[in-house]
């Protein structure tokens, strides 16, 4: 009994922050929304066009930005507010999304609208991402960092397996706008409670005090601390062709097991509630290693290939939620392990290029999963983002492990942000 009481105060530590608790509402709400509107439109993709080279572009223009726009976005979350550019994006988005919503119930979409929307989305998104990680920062600190980033991994995986749940319920019963109706307000869901936050609570952090920033400073900073560098390559190369779910799995479902929307939601749901046992797993520990992070990556792309390799879609599902479990673990730790390292005032444009490299990279990755989905098959498209992931472990395991550290986040409130900063740099 003392045990499980020990565990559930380990594994939900950064909610006794109020701010912080708020805000973890308000993205459970987000999260759905979000989930909802990918398989609505992943969905009304292979509607209307039936082409998975089609579907692959869409994502390419959503993600366009994040990998163009990197190092502009992070010079403006270095610099502004971070609770004032949430106003602005989250309105935006609802904006978008219900207009999305009007366009569709009307019948007046046409694919080259989706492309418009889709690289309108990612150019808030730019901005919108990278705030919404640093952000947790500011509300819960250092000592509880890895734990908020893990929760949030988890909600937002949770989400995954709701949303795409009550999104094939709504495109079978009253159709795919209502996934984008709801979207829109789950937007507002999150302006409210980020309105209720007590902003003398939040650790806004030193803006950097040169007049302009240079755009490649993100870059050589990056490369210059080896944990930094060294988690983002492995994460830009599953980024671009492990984590294009949103191309592989509409196919795998419709094409190689002849399903319906009902059937691409049930393996996204199930990729969710291994995400949710992963993640839960994960916010009890304090630790960080890099030899974790290095057996996450390994075991999400094997995961991976069994999926792809699975003869019926009952058994496709059930390995999906091996998926889930690693891929929470994969990327709480890499986003911890390089908060942590990143000097506050870089700490925007490093979480800027870790948005380009999970995100981003879909730019590439996306069309090809597509091309290679459509033309040669949806397990290979698979298989391929599988055998990737385990190529990144290896080249990650090379560099980590040769100087594998293991680091107890510091639960002393007040640390001296100089001195842990001049610890983590030395990584």
């Amino acid at each position: 009994m003392k045990a499980l009481k020990q565990f559930s105060t380990q594994t939900f530590s950064s909610l006794k922050v109020r701010n912080y608790r708020l805000y973890f509402i308000g993205q459970g709400f987000s999260h759905v929304g979000n989930w909802m509107q990918t398989v609505g439109l992943g969905w009304l993709v292979l509607q209307i066009t039936g082409s998975g080279t089609a579907l692959g572009t869409v994502l390419a223009f959503r993600f366009m930005p994040m990998l163009l726009g990197g190092p502009f976005a992070g010079i403006i979350v270095d610099r502004f507010n971070k609770r004032h550019i949430l106003y602005v994006t989250q309105s935006s988005f609802a904006i978008l999304a219900l207009l999305l919503a009007f366009l569709v119930y009307t019948d007046f979409i046409q694919i080259w609208m989706l492309f418009a929307f889709a690289l309108a989305f990612g150019i808030i998104d730019v901005v919108d991402n990278p705030t919404r990680q640093t952000f947790v920062h500011e509300m819960v600190g250092r000592e509880n960092l890895r734990n908020a980033v893990t929760l949030n991994a988890t909600e937002a995986n949770l989400a995954r397996a709701i949303g795409p749940m009550i999104a094939g319920s709504l495109i079978a019963t009253v159709g795919i706008a209502f996934c984008f109706l709801a979207n829109a307000f789950s937007f507002f869901a999150l302006i409210g409670v980020l309105i209720l936050m007590q902003g003398k609570d939040i650790r806004g952090e030193v803006a950097e005090q040169k007049p302009t920033g240079d755009l490649l400073e993100s870059l050589s900073y990056a490369a210059s601390v080896p944990v930094i560098r060294t988690v983002l390559l492995a994460m830009a190369v599953i980024g671009t062709l492990s984590y294009e779910f949103q191309v592989s799995l509409p196919l795998l479902a419709e094409t190689t097991f002849a399903g319906s929307a009902a059937d691409y939601a049930a393996l996204l749901s199930a990729m969710g509630a291994g995400s949710v046992a992963g993640g839960l797993f994960a916010a009890s520990r304090r630790k960080i290693a890099p030899h974790e992070f290095v057996g996450s990556a390994f075991f999400f792309g094997l995961s991976i290939c069994v999926t792809a390799s699975m003869p019926t879609l009952s058994l496709a599902i059930v390995a999906m939620v091996f998926v889930g479990f690693f891929s929470i673990n994969l990327t709480s730790l890499g986003n911890t392990m390089i908060q942590l390292a990143a000097a506050s005032n870089m700490r925007g444009r490093v979480m800027s290029l870790w948005s380009m490299a999970i995100f981003g990279s879909t730019l590439i990755g996306a069309p090809v999963i597509g091309v290679i989905g459509e033309h040669i098959g949806p397990r290979w498209g698979l298989a391929l983002g599988g055998i990737a992931a385990m190529g990144a472990a290896a080249y990650a395991a090379r560099t980590l492990l040769k100087t594998d550290w293991l680091r107890t986040i510091s639960e002393k409130v007040g640390l001296d942000t100089q001195e842990a900063e001049a610890e983590n740099l030395k990584l």
